[in-house]
This record gives structure tokens, C-alpha cells and sequence, in this order.
């Protein structure tokens, strides 16, 4: 591989992105950037192959991808299968190697790529395989893994981790012990990497605190204006009764406080709650809602139908209990002119305080007072969205993601280029 230069960046630049999960075969937000990154790259030029494990989907899902993604026809992907299924994701969460697919994904990074930038590892290759290739190398902190056993710094699935017991907390996951961690394996191939990535101010202190000693900037996701990367489905559009309606996008798990939701609108008659998502904890959150008409449940749904929910939405609701890294939601409802209502905590209230598009929160009466002043004062719902509309263009559309990220390309191969040269 020819090292990066400035004539380099004119053209067309190859990038290798690697990531436990892809669409379809995933469950969140980190792989969804994934897929905005690699298509939005292709699409302006660039060589885009993509490294991804199914056989790790297949072992925590035990089910196959309902719904697809359209891919530019110039992203390769290469999804992983071993013969040994299970194991495979299973032996390298044990060793921190990507032991079963170390062949595979040598024969991949071997074809010489001027960039490889990981994403979440923790299954595809652990630690190990941040030694891997040759080129400029970047890390996106899309949790915090790093760190962390279990990947949230939820401690014991109750509350945030502010003392860590990860030995006692992996197991109250019912997750293997991580024993390469008390090794010194993550401190060793951490310094493979050029620059970590970090999409939130917040994330990148947190990781800053708990002992990572690597260059780190702060780069938050993008989300395009249109959407050019659609999940394809047949279902219909939800309607809404006409009743005012608030607005909870995400996985049904604990750590995203539904369940601080649903009690607050059993006794709040004048708007409605839309969610939207699947997850563990749905049961138990639907026995919550009982008797409640006023709080829908709409499952899992596309992104054309989230989009409409968006743009009629009085606000989104972001209530987790845990350090969320980037709200993915945040910039979906922006997007729509739609202001959010984000918990005190993690990355989430950095977006709103930075648009002044919608309100922050701690306790149960500033959520009242929020959700009030938005449905008694249409006028100031719509004030707000025009604010978080302008931050979002500002802010946070590919156009001014690629440009910082090219900037950094740049910096960090001027950087590795030889004095000689």
C-alpha cells in the first residue's frame, strides 16, 4: 500500500471498515453509522470493503434479519461464517483474537487499503486485531468496550458504573469472564491504532478517564438531509389519532429507561406515547402500560416509517439511564424539525444544549414542565425544531462530517510519513 498523500486524497482512497456487526445482520446505532459512512464514501468516490461477523448476529439474535439495506453496488461486504459457528464469536470474546476468522480477514486486509477503520471489535476480532494490516489506522468509540466488559458501563444492568466490580458485573450479565483484559492484550493493541474516534465530547473524556493514553478527537455522526440508504419494508405508514403524541425511539432494555416513561404517562392525558422498538424488556414494559390508552406500542419499524412518526411527532423523548455515547435519535428528529427531550446524562443533553433544539432533564418535574410547555405552546415546539433543524445542517450532515474526517485522514499521514520522504 502507497502511503496517503495530498495527491492521494484528489482521488480515490481505499477503506476497510471493520465491524462485528452490518446491516442487516445487527442491532443498533453503531452499525447503522457504519453503513452511512461506507455508502456515503462510495458514493463520493472512494473503495469502500466491509468486514462484519453474521455468526456473532446469528448467536445473540437466534434469528435471521427480517428486513435488508440497500448497499451502493461499489461497498463490498464480506460477512464472516465459520464452520464452527458459535464459537467463533465465542473463542475470540474469550482470547481477544480473531482466532477462527484470523485467516479470512488477513486474506481481506492483504488486498492493501490506505485506510482501516474499526468499529466495534469486540467479536469480530477482539484487541488482536488491531495489529492487523499495515495502514493508517482509525477506531470509532461507538461504546464504551474499551473499557468495558460488557460494552455500557450499566453496572449489574441497575445504574451507571461509577466504581467498577467487572468481574462481578460480567457475570451478573451471565457473559464469560474476560481474561486476556487482566492481561495487558488491550493496552498493548491499543498503540496500533493512529486515532481514536469519539462522537461525543463526553465519550471521549469518559475513555480519557478510565486509562485510554491514545490521541483521541471528537467527531460526531452525520445524517443525510434524504435518505439515500433506505430500509426496505412493505408495511404502511402508522397513523396518529390526531392527539398529540410524544415520541420514544430505541432497544426495550432497561439502560434506555422506558420504564421511567411509562408511570409519567399513565397520569399525563393530554398527548400520547409512540414507541417504537423492540427489545428483552418488552413484556415487562407492556404489563407496565396496561390500562394506559394513551401509550402505544408500535414494534420494530423502517426508517420511512420512523421518519413520518418524526416529523409529527411534539417532540422525541430520549430518557436513558445509562452513559449513551451519541444519540442517534436526536439527529433523526432534528432532521425532521422535530426539538427532543434528553435525560441529564452521558452524551445526550451535548446536542441540545449546543442547538438549543428542545429541553434537558433530571427529575419527573422537569419532564412535566417540557412536555407542557411543548403541547400548551405549539408555537414554541415549532421555534425549537427550526433551531434544531439549523444545528443539524450546521452541524451534522455528511458534507460537514467528511470534511473533518478527510482533514484528519490527512493529518494523521503527513504524520506517518517517513522524514525522507
Amino acid at each position: 500500500m502507497s502511503p496517503v498523500d495530498g495527491e492521494a486524497m484528489n482521488n480515490s482512497l481505499r477503506f476497510c471498515m471493520v465491524t462485528t456487526f452490518y446491516p442487516p445482520y445487527h442491532f443498533g446505532g453503531d452499525a447503522v453509522f457504519v453503513h452511512r459512512l461506507s455508502n456515503e464514501l462510495v458514493r463520493r468516490g472512494h473503495q469502500v470493503e466491509v468486514i462484519h461477523c453474521i455468526d456473532s448476529f446469528r448467536t445473540l439474535s437466534h434469528r435471521e434479519p427480517v428486513e435488508a439495506y440497500n448497499d451502493h453496488p461499489g461497498v463490498t461486504v464480506h460477512g464472516l461464517r465459520s464452520f464452527f459457528r458459535f464459537l467463533s464469536p465465542l473463542s475470540t470474546q474469550q482470547t481477544g483474537l480473531p482466532f477462527f476468522k484470523s485467516k479470512r480477514i488477513k486474506q481481506v486486509l492483504q488486498k492493501g487499503f490506505d485506510v482501516i477503520h474499526y468499529h466495534n471489535i469486540s467479536l469480530v476480532g477482539g484487541p488482536g486485531i488491531l495489529a492487523y494490516g499495515k495502514s493508517l489506522k482509525l477506531y470509532t468509540m461507538h461504546e464504551y468496550w474499551l473499557g468495558c466488559p460488557t460494552h455500557v458501563l450499566f453496572k449489574f444492568n441497575r445504574a451507571v458504573c461509577s466504581e467498577p466490580r467487572c468481574f462481578a458485573c460480567t457475570i451478573g450479565y451471565r457473559r464469560p469472564p474476560q481474561w486476556w483484559r487482566y492481561f495487558g492484550l488491550m493496552d498493548s493493541s491499543v498503540k496500533h491504532v493512529d486515532m481514536f474516534i469519539a462522537p461525543s465530547e463526553f465519550s471521549k473524556k469518559k475513555h480519557q478517564a478510565m486509562g485510554l493514553r491514545r490521541p483521541i478527537m471528537h467527531l460526531p455522526y452525520f445524517l443525510a438531509q434524504k435518505d439515500t440508504n433506505k430500509l426496505v419494508s412493505a408495511q404502511e405508514s402508522p397513523t396518529s389519532s390526531g392527539k398529540p403524541y410524544f415520541l420514544f425511539v430505541g432497544r426495550l432494555e432497561k439502560l434506555k429507561g422506558l420504564h421511567t416513561l411509562i408511570p409519567f404517562f399513565h397520569s399525563y392525558g393530554n398527548a400520547d406515547l409512540y414507541i417504537a422498538g423492540s427489545g428483552n424488556e418488552e413484556f415487562r414494559l407492556r404489563q407496565m402500560a396496561e390500562g394506559s390508552p394513551n401509550i402505544h406500542f408500535l414494534g420494530h419499524l423502517s426508517q420511512e416509517r420512523l421518519k413520518l412518526l418524526y416529523r409529527d411527532a411534539v417532540a422525541v423523548i430520549v430518557p436513558s439511564i445509562c452513559f449513551d455515547v451519541f444519540p442517534n435519535v436526536v439527529l433523526e428528529a432534528y432532521r425532521e424539525k422535530t426539538p427532543a427531550i434528553v435525560r441529564n446524562l452521558g452524551g445526550m443533553p451535548e446536542f441540545v444544549r449546543e442547538s438549543g433544539g428542545g429541553f434537558v432533564y433530571e427529575t419527573e418535574e422537569e419532564l412535566r414542565r417540557a412536555v407542557e410547555t411543548l403541547v400548551q405552546r405549539p408555537d414554541h415546539r415549532i421555534d425549537l425544531g427550526l433551531l434544531a433543524y439549523e444545528a443539524y445542517i450546521k452541524k451534522w450532515t455528511p458534507e460537514v462530517h467528511l470534511e473533518r474526517y478527510f482533514e484528519l485522514i490527512r493529518t494523521m499521514a503527513v504524520a506517518k510519513k517517513p522524514k525522507n520522504q
